[in-house]
């Protein structure tokens, strides 16, 4: 019988899913996909195919009282409806922070949740909305294992002076400390670069994963080896509303001289800044891009230039550059971006070729340009489909 992967990607008013299911030499298969968002406001379920085909959706009104549990619930039945003869074995979870200890997916039990609770203070707006469906499926379906994948195991191969932060060393040992994001993103770009170019991949390689959350990454024979986010998912570049790196005096002055709460701060930090607070206009590349509002354009400026001062510095890191990696929503996407990118880092030896940076080519360097530059998709799904799948074998041949 074929097995079916449950992958849930969970936020705070929204619940995103993918179903895989194995084909004959066990590797898993996208079936179908889809969300519950609105959640608490007026909750929406929406299931596709792999070609984005409707396969049912509901609405239901806005003074429901359907919470996150009822509402997985109801994702439950939808998807053990559509198995297609195969069982469902497990569901992988995506969780932002697995914090010091955790560098490989891990099966959730009791204690592990109990640990990764303790990690809510290093990922405060991400971090409950990820463990919220973990105990709400196993109410719904307490059978099924959950495997937890964390989105900062990647960086775990970070050597210590790339994570250390220049304080005290009695909050070093606490935890405060370089973690970095998107690992599930930079995994899945890590072993896809191996598939299309081995020597590639062996070498230095800087991927951007460019999206309305945005940060880069430095891996060197497939180990990562430094990024641009740290102790939380706000530093490094400029995201759609995320300020990205800020003198933490600016901190200290909206606290002393502008009277600004903690509360206050966060919601500047995070949801009134980057592209969106820069051009006043939009948080989405694609709309900065056709604005004609001179706000916009800096913005677009500002986050290419970012981009470009990371790539030089992760260059540095490594002590090298073999080739550079666009990836996510404005990375797979936007071709303008790719060519300020590429353009202001002709010193590197990058050149593109225009038309095949405007059709989104996989290979967009010219045949002159000393360092190769990739678009390649990422698929954060697959890379929980395939870690939850292989703790799953690994239980199983524990248990023979």
């Amino acid at each position: 019988m074929r097995d079916g992967i449950l992958v849930i990607n969970a936020g705070s008013s929204s619940i995103k899913f993918s179903l895989f299911l194995s084909n004959g030499d066990g590797k898993p298969l996208l079936s179908s996909k889809g969300q519950v968002e609105g959640i608490n406001v007026a909750p929406h379920f929406i299931a596709q195919g792999p070609d984005g085909t409707v396969l049912s959706e509901q609405h239901w009104p806005a003074d429901s009282d359907l919470n996150h549990e009822d509402l997985l619930k109801h994702l439950i039945d939808w998807v053990e409806d559509h198995l297609d003869g195969a069982s469902l074995v497990a569901a992988g979870h995506r969780v932002v922070h697995g914090g010091p200890k955790y560098a490989s997916p891990v099966l959730v039990n009791d204690s592990v949740l109990d640990e990764l609770d303790g990690f809510v203070q290093l990922a405060p707006l991400h971090q409950p909305h990820n463990l919220a469906p973990i105990r709400a499926l196993a109410k719904v379906h307490p059978g099924l294992m959950q495997v937890a994948c964390f989105d900062t195991a990647f960086h775990t191969t970070n050597p210590k002076v790339a994570t250390t932060f220049a304080l005290p060393r009695q909050l070093t040992e606490e935890g405060v400390r370089r973690y970095g994001f998107h690992g599930l993103s930079y995994e899945f770009i890590a072993r896809r670069i191996r598939e299309i170019a081995p020597e590639v991949a062996a070498g230095k390689v800087v991927v951007c994963h460019l999206g309305s959350g945005a940060s880069m990454c430095a891996i060197d024979g497939g180990k990562s080896v430094a990024s641009t986010l740290g102790f939380t998912a706000v530093d490094g570049l400029p995201m759609g509303t995320r300020t990205g790196n800020l003198d933490p005096g600016v901190i200290l002055y909206l606290l002393q001289q502008k009277g600004m709460s903690a509360k206050e701060i966060e919601t500047l930090l995070y949801k009134r800044s980057g592209l969106l607070g820069v051009s006043g206009v939009s948080n989405d590349m694609r709309v900065l891009l056709e604005s004609d509002d001179p706000h916009a354009a800096e913005a677009v400026e500002l986050f290419c230039y970012r981009v470009n001062r990371e790539l030089g510095s992760l260059a540095a890191a490594m002590g090298g550059l073999d080739a550079l990696v666009f990836t996510a929503g404005i990375g797979e996407h936007s071709a303008p971006v790719r060519e300020r990118v590429c353009a202001a880092s002709a010193w590197l030896g990058i050149s593109v070729d225009a038309a095949a940076n405007d059709r989104h080519a996989e290979l967009i360097s010219a045949d002159d340009s000393r360092i190769p530059v990739y678009v390649i998709p990422t698929n954060e799904e697959m890379m929980i489909a395939k870690h939850t799948r292989a703790v799953v074998r690994q239980l199983a041949e524990a248990a023979q």
